[in-house]
This record gives structure tokens, C-alpha cells and sequence, in this order.
């Protein structure tokens, strides 16, 4: 007897460069979205996703904010496009220590795009804003390759992480305790 595939739905948001014009509605509005409470003020810096400019070439590529890294990276590669050279920093989706991309203005805690489930949206805001159509969101179903795969760790997790790496366990617990402390 055959086991049945477990299959999971993926859902990605696709960038096409070639039709990217650099309006920022993306960044905008995706900052908008994550306000608090949603919509009410515009903040590029919370954006989640960041339009990479190269004004000599007039050439746009829209990244979105990924998994936090801990450390800054090794890698220092160089891309050539059309003739302009570009690091990979340039490039990269992660919130690190050696740049501020991608994180919280006020908190300096990493984000991550969170494909606007929080909204419940059917689409990204950030894809249903781009006339251009540079963005597009698409779901595809993908194998389950181990049934007991580890979920990633949620926007929660990672803060208290970060917050833990930066300022010690006792100090964040001490914190904590004292926020409920004024709750109750």
C-alpha cells in the first residue's frame, strides 16, 4: 500500500525587474499596511520590502525583507549589471548587524515579510499596488519531503532572540516581569 504525498502550499511573490518603473507604491503602501494601527501613517522604514535604485541606469529591483541574520556575512561577491558592479549587500533580503534594512525603526528589531496574512488579504498589498506589474503573487503546491518538519519561527520567536542576544536573558525576563506586573 502506497502512503499518500503530504503536499503544502507555498506562496511566493514573483519580481519581474524588466517592469519595474521605481514608483515605490510598493514600499508605501506595504509600510502602511504594517503601521499600527494599520493604515493610519505611511513610514518607508517599516516597510517590508525595499526598491533598490540605480538611478545612472535607471534600473529598479524590489527585495523583500527575509529571514533575520545573526551575524554579518562572509560572502563579499560582486555582480556586474550592464556594466555597473554591485555588492551582494545590494541584493540581499536579510536584516543584519552591519545594515539597517529591514528593521523596525523604534525597536530596531528585524522583520520579515509576512506576505500580509496578518490582514488577511488575498493577495500581498504590496502586488496589488504595482501597476507596472512587476509583482505577482502566485501559490504552488510543493511535497512534503519529512512529515515531521520544524515550523520556522515566528515574528515573536525572533524578536524575543534578538532581543535576548542583545541584552542578555535576565534583562529581557526582568523587563517582561515587570510589563505584567503594570498589566495586572
Amino acid at each position: 500500500m502506497t502512503e499518500a504525498k503530504k503536499m503544502k502550499t507555498i506562496k511566493e511573490i514573483r519580481v519581474d525587474v524588466n517592469k519595474c518603473n521605481g514608483c515605490l507604491s510598493c514600499e508605501m503602501s506595504c509600510s502602511a499596511a504594517h503601521a499600527m494601527p494599520p493604515y493610519s501613517s505611511v513610514n518607508p522604514a517599516r516597510s517590508r520590502i525595499a526598491v533598490i535604485i540605480d538611478e545612472t541606469t535607471d534600473a529598479y529591483v524590489p527585495i523583500r525583507a527575509g529571514d533575520y541574520a545573526q551575524a554579518e556575512c562572509s560572502g563579499r561577491n560582486l555582480y556586474v549589471i550592464e556594466g555597473k558592479e554591485y555588492t551582494e549587500c545590494s541584493f540581499c533580503p536579510a536584516s543584519c548587524p552591519s545594515r539597517d534594512r529591514f528593521t523596525e525603526p523604534d525597536s530596531g528589531l528585524p522583520v520579515k515579510c509576512d506576505m500580509c496574512e496578518s490582514l488577511s488579504l488575498d493577495e500581498p498589498m504590496c502586488v496589488q499596488v504595482c501597476h507596472p506589474g512587476a509583482l505577482s503573487y502566485v501559490e504552488r503546491q510543493v511535497e512534503v519531503v519529512d512529515a515531521a518538519e520544524a515550523k520556522p519561527h515566528g515574528e515573536k520567536e525572533i524578536g524575543l532572540e534578538y532581543l535576548v542576544k542583545r541584552y542578555g536573558l535576565k534583562d529581557v525576563a526582568e523587563t517582561v516581569a515587570r510589563m505584567l506586573k503594570k498589566a495586572s
